[in-house]
This record gives C-alpha cells, sequence and structure tokens, in this order.
C-alpha cells in the first residue's frame, strides 16, 4: 500500500531482527532501491533500471501496507526465537475462498501468458501485506469482501497525492483516491488493470477473483519473466515501490512457498504493524480495520551510531525532499504512481519532465477499426513547453479505457513511451477485440499533474464487401438439393470472418419480399423457415448453410444471401417435377 517512510516500527523486535537476516539473503540480487532511505540507496548508475521498471504503473499509489513479517521456521519442530510454535499454522493459513481465487488466478496466467511463470503464493504474499487476506477472508460466497477494504485517502498527507479519478465509484471519495479492495488498486488503475476473475459481468475490485486476477495480468505485463528474480523484483516494485514492501513480499512468498495450508473463511490471522505508522498526521483507514498507532518516539541511531556519534556530513538531509511524508514530493523522483503525480521540485537544472507545460495530440485523428482488425493510424501526443517547444526524453502513458477488449500489440492496455526529440510519443499499434462500441485511449505525462489528452476510437462489426459462391442449384420437387449452400465472405480481398450474415427466400431478384412458396429450411422443431439471421462467418471467411429442401411446387427460386456491410449474392434454384413411375409392361404370349 505505502510509500517510503524511512525506517518502519515493527512489533516483536526480536522476530522482525531475525526475520530480516533472512530477508537479506532473498533481497540479495534483488533491483536497485528507489526509495528515500539514504542509508538503502545504490549507485545511480544501478538505480536507473530499476527505477525505470517500477515506474511503469503503479497498482496501489504506494498505499499503506501491513509490515509484519512472517515467522523463521527451523528445519526441527524447535520454534526459532521470538516465534511461538501457535504462530507458525496461524501465518500459513489462507482461507479457503481467497486460496481458490489466488490459484484460479495462477491457472488463467498459465494459459494467457505462459511466459510469465506467475506462482500464486506471490499473490498471496501481496494479498498479506496489502489486506492480510481481505482481512482473514471476510468473503461472501461470491468472493465480495463483506464490507469494503478502502486505504488512507491520498491526499498529501503521508501519503501520495492523487486526485480523484473515478468520481468516488469504488473509494466514495470525491476529492481524493483510495486504495481498494482486498488487492489494494486505486481505481485509476484499476480502470484499466481491472480483469472479471469471477464470470459475473463485472470488474469489481472488492472481488477477490477479480482482483487477484487483475494482480496476476498486472505482475505479468512487459513481458516480465518472474522465474527470474530480476523481474519478479521490477514486478513487485511496480505495484508498491518501496524497497522495504520489496523485501516484505519477498518474504511472505517464499514462506508460502515452504508451507501454507486452507483454513476457513473468516478465521485468518490479521497483521498488526503497519507502514503509516505514524506517519505525518495521517492515520490508518477504520475500514481497513487495524489497531490505531500512536506516533513513533523519537528518531534511534543507526546500529553504526550507537558506539560512535554520527558525522555532521551524514548524507540524512538530501534525502528528506523525496520522503512521501512531505506533500509537495510523495514519490521519490522517477517513481510513477499509476495516476498523475504531483509535480516534482525544482532542484537546480529542471528534467525534461519538469519542463513540460501541456501535452498535446501530435496529429491523430479519429481512430476506428473493424472487430478484430488493427487500427491503421498509431495514436501520438507531443510534450510541449509554455513556448510550444517539443520537449524529449519525457515519459508518455496511453491508456485503454473503458468497456473494450481492444489492446496494444503487445497484449497489454497501457503502453510508455519515451518521447523523440521534437516531443512525440508515438503508441504501439492498437488493435481491436471482438467487442463492439466506443472507448478511450487516454495519454498523460508520467510524473507531472497535466491534462491528459483523449483519443476517441471506435470498433465496428465485421463487414464484408463481397460474397463468393455458387449462383445456381438444382434439386427435384418433394426432396431436397443434393448440396448445402456454400458461401465465402471477403474485405478488400482478404476472408472476413465473424461477418453477420442473412439467408433469404425471396419472391425475385426486384422483389426481397419473402417467398410463401418453393424452398425452405427447417427450425429446430422441423416446421419449414424461408429466412435465416444469425448466421456468421468462420475464421476463414466462410459458411455453409442449413440443409435446404427443394418443397412440392416446381419452378424457379431465389435465394439471397446478405452480409454486414451490404454484400449480397443471389443463388438460382431451380426444383423439377419429381419423375413418375413408368408402368411395366404385363407379360405376353
Amino acid at each position: 500500500m505505502a510509500a517510503h517512510f524511512g525506517r518502519r516500527l515493527r512489533k516483536g523486535a526480536v522476530t522482525t531482527t531475525v526475520a530480516a537476516v533472512a530477508v537479506a539473503a532473498l533481497s540479495a540480487s534483488q533491483a536497485p532501491d528507489v526509495t528515500a532511505d539514504a542509508r538503502d540507496r545504490q549507485s545511480a548508475a544501478d538505480a536507473t533500471s530499476s527505477t525505470d521498471a517500477a515506474s511503469e504503473a503503479n497498482a496501489t499509489g504506494n498505499s499503506p501496507y501491513y509490515t509484519d513479517l512472517p515467522p523463521l521456521k527451523s528445519p526441527n519442530p524447535s520454534p526459532t526465537i521470538g516465534t511461538p510454535v501457535a504462530r507458525g499454522p496461524a501465518e500459513a493459513g489462507i482461507p479457503a475462498t481467497v486460496l481458490d481465487a489466488y490459484k484460479k488466478a495462477e491457472a488463467a496466467l498459465r494459459e494467457a501468458k505462459p511466459s510469465c511463470n506467475l506462482p500464486w503464493q506471490l499473490l498471496a504474499a501481496i494479498g498479506k501485506v496489502e489486506s492480510g487476506q481481505a482481512r482473514g477472508g471476510r468473503v461472501d460466497a461470491d468472493g465480495t469482501t463483506i464490507s469494503p477494504i478502502i486505504g488512507p485517502q491520498l491526499d498529501g498527507n503521508g501519503f501520495a497525492l492523487i486526485k480523484d479519478t473515478d468520481n468516488g465509484a469504488y473509494d466514495g471519495n470525491s476529492d481524493y483516491d483510495n486504495a481498494v479492495g482486498p488487492m489494494q488498486f486505486i481505481p485509476s488503475t484499476w480502470a484499466w488493470a481491472g480483469r472479471d476473475g469471477n464470470a459475473d459481468g463485472k470488474r469489481d475490485p472488492n472481488n477477490v477473483y477479480d482482483a487477484a486476477l487483475a494482480a496476476g495480468h498486472y505482475l505479468c505485463r512487459n513481458g516480465w519473466d518472474l522465474s527470474t528474480q530480476a523481474d519478479l523484483n521490477r514486478a513487485i516494485l511496480s505495484y508498491n515501490n518501496s524497497q522495504d514492501y520489496l523485501n516484505t513480499v519477498l518474504s511472505w512468498l517464499e514462506y508460502y512457498r515452504k508451507d501454507s495450508h486452507e483454513i476457513p473463511d473468516g478465521t485468518g490471522s490479521l497483521p498488526v504493524g503497519r507502514s503509516d505508522s505514524g506517519a505525518g498526521t495521517a492515520s490508518p483507514s477504520p475500514s481497513i480495520q487495524v489497531p490505531a498507532t500512536t506516533a513513533p518516539p523519537a528518531k534511534q541511531p543507526k546500529p553504526d551510531e550507537t558506539t560512535k556519534p554520527a558525522k555532521p556530513s551524514k548524507p540524512t538531509t538530501p534525502s528528506k525532499p523525496t520522503k512521501p511524508s512531505k506533500p509537495a514530493d510523495p514519490t521519490p523522483p522517477g517513481s510513477d504512481p499509476g495516476s498523475p503525480t504531483p509535480n516534482p521540485p525544482s532542484t537546480g537544472t529542471p528534467t525534461p519532465t519538469q519542463t513540460v507545460a501541456r501535452l498535446e495530440n501530435a496529429g491523430t485523428g479519429r481512430l476506428s477499426a473493424v472487430a478484430g482488425d488493427t487500427f491503421a493510424e498509431r495514436i501520438s501526443a507531443r510534450a510541449e513547453t509554455e513556448a510550444g517547444q517539443g520537449v524529449g526524453k519525457v515519459r508518455v502513458r496511453f491508456t485503454v479505457v473503458g468497456d473494450t477488449d481492444a489492446a496494444f500489440a503487445t497484449g497489454e492496455n497501457i503502453a510508455t513511451i519515451a518521447t523523440d526529440s521534437s516531443g512525440v510519443a508515438v503508441a504501439p499499434a492498437l488493435k481491436a477485440g471482438e467487442k463492439t462500441g466506443d472507448f478511450t485511449v487516454r495519454a498523460t505525462v508520467v510524473g507531472r499533474v497535466l491534462p491528459g489528452v483523449d483519443y476517441k476510437a471506435t470498433v465496428t462489426a465485421p463487414v464484408a464487401d463481397a460474397v463468393l459462391g455458387d449462383t445456381a442449384l438444382t434439386g427435384t420437387a418433394g426432396g431436397e438439393f443434393a448440396e448445402q449452400v456454400q458461401v465465402r465472405a471477403t474485405y478488400k480481398g482478404a476472408a472476413a470472418h465473424g461477418v453477420a450474415v442473412t439467408a433469404a427466400l425471396i419472391k425475385s431478384p426486384a422483389d426481397p419480399a419473402e417467398n410463401d412458396k418453393g424452398p425452405y429450411f427447417k427450425n429446430a422443431a422441423g416446421a419449414p423457415v424461408r429466412t435465416l439471421t444469425g448466421l456468421e462467418t468462420d475464421a476463414a471467411g466462410r459458411l455453409t448453410l442449413p440443409k435446404l429442401y427443394t418443397g412440392d411446387d416446381q419452378g424457379t427460386y431465389v435465394l439471397r444471401i446478405t452480409t454486414a456491410g451490404g454484400a449480397t449474392l443471389d443463388i438460382t434454384l431451380t426444383v423439377r417435377p419429381a419423375e413418375t413411375a413408368t408402368p411395366s409392361a404385363g407379360p405376353t404370349e
């Protein structure tokens, strides 16, 4: 949930001290620190790649999170010092419905993005840190939390500053955003990351199935392979940009890999420590239902300061301007909380991002594509100074917003692109899904509070401009045509898949009224029908009609095939009279 606030105060000092040793082993290869603590920073060169990866998006807006660490277990039955035996099974228990959601999300991602290698234990680790496994599994049979889990408002008072993006639809707050649900998504991130994990037709951040699947897709973006430590670190840091958060999640991930079991819903243990304990004047949201915390004692000396006084040149002051507890700069430079963030303060020479005054449409027009096709035009935006000059090396995020399954060519509905020397960023190619209708692609400057640019897009139903097939069939009255009618629809010479087709027996090419005699199809009850709707071409643009019966009346009839887009094909049907048996000659003498 929260941005980094320097040293955390955790209960159970002995347990935490021992746990920190184990976490150190897990963190040996982790991504460089992106927090504001000077004691944890590595070289700027090392930090660059991690910061860039983490800033692709941010699920929680760096909202507060639980800091409790798992108990450490020795190979023998003896409990670790400071870890009661009774705590182990309780900490390893995951409420049944919550656990089921994690495992279903893992299975879905194994099919959708097999190269990601998402383990359900990672979702469990994040779920533990974000909400204590949905408050110990307080969910209904469908996986929706009994009451909403809403974090503190992100108003810059000890937290990041994120103005309202959903008009209070998810968090009930029309002034600022709050992290919502068991996986603590902020509304602006849920708008593009949300998924329907329980197939009820809704994307609800308060539903653990929806939230777990969304978290899985979120962690699997950017082509990350979570079986590698570097990508795993990047994915976790992108969820919440804090080194302490990374360490805590990694410790729970390892714990659940070694020890976990199912427990009844509502019986899970709740964490105690919170990353926002004593941060500024903020207090934990009562909706999260954790004990109130008191202000921390005066800052304690670091371990290496207990035997000697701190040097006056100790670099503690420079890190303060980037601490998230200061409203003027709630996130570290280069971090990206996933929705507009406060404009970073100037520190000497301004960065390219700091010089941007506005974002403009770089010439993209109205976007339209047929379902399943790639949009012909790519979206572009231009970052400009107040004087109208283009600004290079500025990160622009393009986000697909709305009820659509359209996505970029990368398979994701978010893409972050750096502007070129002229200030223009061009989004990846946009591909229409199967769902028709209007949606929006929104461009925003990463790391600045500036108005975004909305691009309207429309997905239309597949159409055909030609339909091909046999133009004449012959049959005998009282029977059926020997062959079923087969047609092929095309659009601009290529196969037109998913195109709606109507087949109707009409009176004549000049009179499209339905014929009341002659050939016919049969419905499910076996009754004659002469107009078929709801037909659709396959992936190759082909369609085979049901069996066609000749009827009892000889003559010439017309079967008209019509496709969405207006393409037609008239097939002439000839019904010959039934053959009469010729009497055989009698015996002759």
